[in-house]
């Protein structure tokens, strides 16, 4: 088999996986093109490298799992510390004890995070 028609070969191979990622995707001429191949630096580094790209994203989902544990571990030690301070207002001045508690259901009710205007529920 000579050169020329092994680069027929991938030349074709490549178009006809263009057009199933096409029809797949929807096709808006040339912006579409750009945006499906656009490839991460850092995973052509990982190629460069000789290494895997199944492992990079393996590291950032797990770096993202540890950023996610620590701030679940943050937004609950601010959990205890409000419920405690709650408790030990209501202790020391008794008679703010509704204002504390009306303070508390507001905050219970209010969303913990809003994104773009919307609440994250």
């Amino acid at each position: 088999m000579s050169v020329d028609r092994v680069d027929d070969q991938i030349k074709d191979v490549i178009q006809d996986l263009f057009q199933i990622q096409a029809a797949a995707h929807g096709y808006a001429g040339r912006q579409t093109q750009q945006e499906l191949t656009r490839i991460p630096p850092e995973i052509i580094d990982y190629v460069d490298d000789g290494r895997n790209p199944d492992i990079y994203t393996r590291e950032f989902v797990e770096l993202v799992q540890k950023g996610n544990q620590y701030l679940k571990g943050k937004s609950e030690a601010f959990t205890g510390f409000r419920d405690a301070l709650a408790d030990e207002i209501t202790k020391a001045w008794p008679d703010m004890k509704k204002d504390v508690e009306s303070v508390l259901q507001d905050k219970v009710a209010e969303p913990a995070v809003k994104l773009n205007g919307t609440s994250a529920s």
